[in-house]
């Protein structure tokens, strides 16, 4: 999953969006946002192979049909046994690699929820979000091919904040991804994430200042 995947979904102007949206959002608390965008979680080999071995199957079943109806394999019985399974698992395979929508399709949702919450406990520690003298770092975690958003606070927000209460927050991230509005979404979010900790008196100490970068930040290994 390339990062270019990333700046298709998350434009220049998107980006600005966010980065004013989090920028807004810690003026009225000390809290620090970090939204963090990954292309995907995992490459899931699992489900390429789920669509070969469908195709595999729907290859021989062509095969059986072709003998049934047609009942023209004359000597070339071998061929027909061989062949056309091996075809549809290529082409099962090769289908799961070209379309990201097929690839998911064969993915449990649980194994997509857990993948993002995984990289999101990674993330967190990659990217640093600890390092506040409050404790007081939230990473937001967009995980684009999941379609999933992992928010994770650290203790100084988790004592006022249960996650529960992101819950909404990231239903209407995960709509925005869906309906192909992923950088306005995210925005919003983070400005319902800075009204959230408002209410929750997470305060702006007098001294308070920018303690993490505010732009978005994206996956850079693959």
């Amino acid at each position: 999953m390339a990062n270019n995947d990333i700046s298709r979904f998350f434009g220049a102007a998107d980006r600005a969006l966010i980065e004013a949206a989090v920028k807004e959002a810690e003026k009225r608390t000390s809290g620090e946002i970090v939204p963090y965008a990954v292309a995907g979680c995992d490459e899931y080999e699992v489900a390429r192979w789920r669509a070969a071995s469908l195709g595999a199957l729907l290859g021989a079943l062509v095969a059986a049909l072709a003998f049934h109806y047609g009942n023209f394999w004359g000597g070339l019985v071998d061929f027909w046994i061989a062949v056309p399974p091996a075809v549809g698992a290529a082409l099962g395979y090769v289908l799961a690699l070209a379309f990201p929508a097929l690839r998911r399709s064969l993915i449990p949702r649980e194994l997509l929820a857990e993948r993002a919450a995984q990289r999101a406990a990674a993330a967190f520690l990659e990217q640093e979000v600890f390092a506040t003298r409050e404790r007081t770092g939230i990473l937001i975690l967009v995980a684009l091919f999941e379609r999933r958003v992992v928010v994770l606070g650290d203790s100084g927000i988790n004592a006022n904040v249960k996650q529960h209460e992101w819950d909404g927050i990231v239903a209407e991230i995960v709509a925005g991804i869906k309906a192909g509005t992923p950088g306005q979404a995210l925005a919003a979010g983070i400005g319902k994430c800075g009204e959230l900790l408002e209410r929750h008196r997470v305060t702006r100490r007098a001294d308070d200042f920018d303690e993490l970068p505010d732009y978005l930040r994206t996956e850079n290994r693959h």
